[in-house]
């Protein structure tokens, strides 16, 4: 779980250095995300009694099914008026590097350096101002097992209003 969560997490920072390389950049605002990967069809079924609990806690928790996952991202106006992609702050050990992009189309690779996870992927994707795909693999050693992890996004602009929905956060410049 521990592994999918981060490699997700990755995955939600990449996704915004897709906004930052065209005239046509991605909307500021509200999006519906949707992910499948053979993670989230392998994680275990939380127990309704055990999410209800992490609801009044205040966790959201995303809606899976079929090896699917959808969630919703506010994305503010700095993020998609990036000019690079971000970079990682000091407590961030995955790094993007050999970022490239032509118009809307873009891509890049993953590294990851940590004493829990390390390994190599890569993204690509493309983008309109209201859409956006991406395809994500990843390979390496998480905990001493070797993991291989393949994740394709679609997303929608919803609104320009984000509502209750919180901007991820972002790594911090150095």
């Amino acid at each position: 779980m521990h592994v999918f969560v981060r490699l997700a997490g990755v995955s939600a920072i990449l996704l915004t250095t897709g906004t930052c390389f065209a005239a046509d950049r991605m909307k500021p605002g509200l999006w519906e995300m949707s992910m499948k990967s053979d993670a989230i069809k392998a994680m275990p079924k939380i127990p309704p009694e055990q999410l209800e609990k992490m609801k009044q806690m205040g966790i959201k928790i995303p809606d899976m099914q079929n090896g699917g996952m959808t969630h919703k991202v506010c994305l503010t106006k700095e993020m998609v008026e990036q000019d690079k992609p971000p970079s990682g702050g000091r407590d961030q050990q995955c790094q993007s590097k050999n970022f490239t992009h032509s118009g809307s189309i873009y891509s890049g690779e993953v590294v990851c350096d940590m004493p829990e996870m390390k390994g190599n992927g890569t993204i690509k994707g493309s983008y309109t101002p209201d859409s956006m795909t991406s395809i994500y693999d990843f390979k390496g050693v998480s905990h001493g097992q070797p993991i291989s992890q393949h994740m394709e996004t679609t997303g929608k602009f919803i609104g320009s209003d984000c509502g209750d929905v919180k901007p991820p956060p972002m790594p911090q410049k150095k």
